[in-house]
């Protein structure tokens, strides 16, 4: 699938939303300036999120919360881990339970952390579009209808 501008990224997000529910995992990776905060800015708005959310950069985790949002979000950026030992302490496997969790660097405790996560990667492209490439699981393949 190619993504044609920030647009086409939120959209993506927005589109996700209808296809999402607690105990989701969706993993967005790719460099930086990719589009993955996009697509989860857009998730959060279709989830009802008023305003645009933060990057979660510093903070790892950003919570939202009902009546913010329709059901549970983390939104984690694991970017700034060292270890894939550091994640332990976030809680996130215990999180999923009742939250979706939108991860941005996944790849920072390995692919195999969440083998039923939606894998969402995106390349950018020389002519600044972006190319995503699903890794779509058991688990959302009666869902999965985006490509």
């Amino acid at each position: 699938m190619i993504l044609d501008g920030p647009e086409a990224s939120l959209e993506l997000g927005r589109r996700l939303a209808e296809l999402a529910h607690p105990g989701d995992v969706i993993a967005l990776s790719g460099p930086l300036g990719a589009g993955k905060t996009s697509i989860a800015r857009g998730l959060l708005a279709a989830l009802g999120l008023a305003g645009e959310a933060p990057s979660p950069s510093f903070a790892i985790v950003q919570p939202y919360d009902p009546p913010e949002v329709r059901f549970p979000v983390l939104h984690v950026d694991l970017y700034r881990l060292d270890d894939p030992s550091e994640a332990e302490e976030l809680g996130l496997d215990d999180a999923r339970h009742d939250s979706l969790l939108i991860v941005e660097w996944p790849e920072r405790l390995g692919e195999a952390a969440w083998h039923d996560a939606l894998w969402l990667s995106l390349d950018v492209a020389p002519d600044g579009a972006r190319a995503l490439t699903a890794k779509v699981p058991a688990a959302w393949r009666d869902r999965w209808s985006l490509t």
